[in-house]
C-alpha cells in the first residue's frame, strides 16, 4: 500500500535526520560478508556511525546499559537549545542560580563556577555547560527550562522515550552517577547527531577550546579538537562508574559532498586512551569507507505513468540526496532498484512514499533502502480524464 507522509516539509525534515532512524537501529544496514574490520579498540562499548549516510561502520556492545557520566549533558543540551529555538529562553536572558546549583560543589564534579549571588545569562551558561562541562550551570539551565530538576529530567525522559531509546533513563541533567541512570553507545551517538542536525548554530559552540568566565579560564577537555582538524566537537565525561568517555564528531569535504563521522567511547582508561581510540576509530572510518553520491537532492530516480491524473507521469526519488558509505573502491560496483506502487493513481502529494530505493552491492547484499517519494504533485484529471483512465485500468 501506499504510504503518505503528513507533510513535505515534514518528510523534509525526517529525511535530514535519516542518519538518526537508522543510528537507533541495531543493525548497521551493510552486509558483514567482507567488511573492513576495525581495528582493536580498548575500550568498554563504542560505535561509529557515517551521519552522512545513516550508517553504522563499526560497533561493539553499542546497546549496553553504561553509566554515561557527562554524555548525559548532550541531552540536557538538546532540550535547551529547543527552549531557545521555540523563544522558550532567550540567550541574552539573565537566570537566578539556585541553591541546588550552588551545590553541586559538593559532589566533585566540573563546575563552571557560579553562585547564588550570580544571574548569568543564558548564553554564558551554555557555554559554561558545554565547554567547561559544568554540573552549576547544567542545573541552572535545568530548572529555567522544566521549572525544576525533577520535571526537566521528565522532560528528557519523554524525549528518550519518543526517540524510541530503549536503554537510556535518566535521573540528573549532569551525568553523576545515580542508580538507574544509564544510556548506551549507540543511544548517546543518536543524541549527538540529532544536535548536528537540528541545531547547527549551537553545534559550533562544541569546537571552542576554552572559555572564561568570572576571571576563571578552563579548557575544553577533547583533546581532539587539538590534533585533527576535522574534529569540531564534540563531548567528553567521566566518573569513576563510567571510565574515560568521549563523543567525537569530525566533517571532511569529499567528492560526495561533506561527509561526517561520529565515535563514540565508552569506559576507557584514560583521558589520553579515549582521544586515541576515538582517533584510531575515526581514522579507520575515513580510510577504509568511501561515501558516495548516487543522487543529488531532486533528481528522479524515476519517471513512472500516472492515471486518472492531470499528468500523465510523475517524478520518483528520494526524499534528499542519496549518499552510501562502501568499502573502499567499491563505489563503482553498486546497483540501484526501485520497488513502487503499480498502478500509480492520483492524486500524488509532493513527499508521498510510493515505494523504496534499495542499493545493494554486485553480490546482492543490502546497502542502503529509503523511502521513494512523489517529487512533484499531481492532481486529479477532469471527469473525462478520469473516466478514460478507470476504462483503461479495467480493461488492464
Amino acid at each position: 500500500m501506499t504510504a503518505c507522509l503528513p507533510t513535505c516539509r515534514d518528510l523534509l525534515s525526517r529525511w535530514a535526520r535519516r542518519a538518526l532512524l537508522l543510528i537507533a537501529c541495531a543493525a548497521s544496514g551493510v552486509a558483514h560478508a567482507q567488511m573492513p574490520q576495525p581495528p582493536e579498540i580498548a575500550a568498554r562499548q563504542y560505535i561509529l556511525v557515517d551521519v552522512s549516510s545513516g550508517q553504522v561502520l563499526a560497533e561493539r556492545e553499542a546497546d549496553a546499559r553504561a553509566d554515561p557520566a557527562s554524555l548525559t549533558k548532550l541531552m540536557t543540551a538538546y532540550l535547551v537549545f529547543n527552549a531557545i529555538r521555540d523563544r522558550k529562553l532567550a540567550l541574552d536572558q539573565p537566570v537566578a542560580v539556585s541553591q541546588r546549583a550552588w551545590d553541586e560543589r559538593k559532589y566533585g564534579g566540573s563546575l563552571m563556577f557560579i553562585d547564588t549571588t550570580m544571574r548569568p545569562t543564558v548564553e554564558q551558561l551554555v557555554h559554561g555547560m558545554i565547554v567547561q562541562s559544568g554540573n552549576d550551570a547544567s542545573v541552572a539551565l535545568a530548572e529555567a527550562v522544566g521549572g525544576s530538576v525533577e520535571g526537566f529530567v521528565d522532560m528528557m525522559n519523554r524525549q528518550a522515550a519518543a526517540w524510541g531509546l530503549k536503554n537510556t533513563q535518566f535521573r540528573n541533567p549532569t551525568g553523576l552517577t545515580e542508580a538507574g541512570h544509564h544510556s548506551s553507545a549507540r543511544d548517546v551517538a543518536f543524541v549527538a547527531a540529532r544536535i548536528v542536525a537540528e541545531h547547527p548554530e549551537h553545534y559550533r559552540l562544541y569546537s571552542l577550546r576554552h572559555y572564561t568566565f568570572n576571571n576563571i579560564k578552563q579548557d575544553n577537555r577533547n583533546l581532539l579538537l587539538g590534533r585533527d582538524p576535522s574534529v569540531d566537537g564534540m563531548k567528553t565525561g567521566f566518573t569513576e562508574a563510567a571510565g574515560y568517555c568521549l563523543v567525537a564528531s569530525a566533517a571532511r569535504q569529499t567528492p560526495a559532498g561533506t561527509r561526517r563521522l561520529l565515535s563514540v567511547v565508552l569506559g576507557t582508561a584514560s583521558r589520553e586512551a579515549r582521544a586515541g581510540e576515538s582517533l584510531k576509530l575515526l581514522n579507520w572510518g575515513w580510510q577504509a569507507w568511501d561515501a558516495v553520491r548516487l543522487f543529488d537532492a531532486g533528481q528522479p530516480v524515476a519517471t513512472v505513468p500516472v492515471w486518472k491524473g492531470a499528468s500523465s507521469e510523475a517524478r520518483l526519488g528520494a526524499p534528499g540526496p542519496l549518499v552510501v558509505s562502501v568499502p573502499r573502491g567499491e563505489g563503482g560496483r553498486l546497483r540501484t532498484t526501485v520497488e513502487r506502487t503499480d498502478p500509480l493513481v492520483a492524486p500524488l502529494a509532493q513527499g508521498q512514499r510510493v515505494g523504496t530505493i534499495k542499493v545493494t552491492t554486485v553480490a546482492g547484499a543490502t546497502v542502503a533502502e529509503v523511502p521513494l517519494v512523489v517529487q512533484q504533485p499531481v492532481e486529479l484529471a477532469g471527469i473525462l480524464g478520469r473516466a478514460w483512465d478507470a476504462l483503461r485500468l479495467w480493461i488492464k
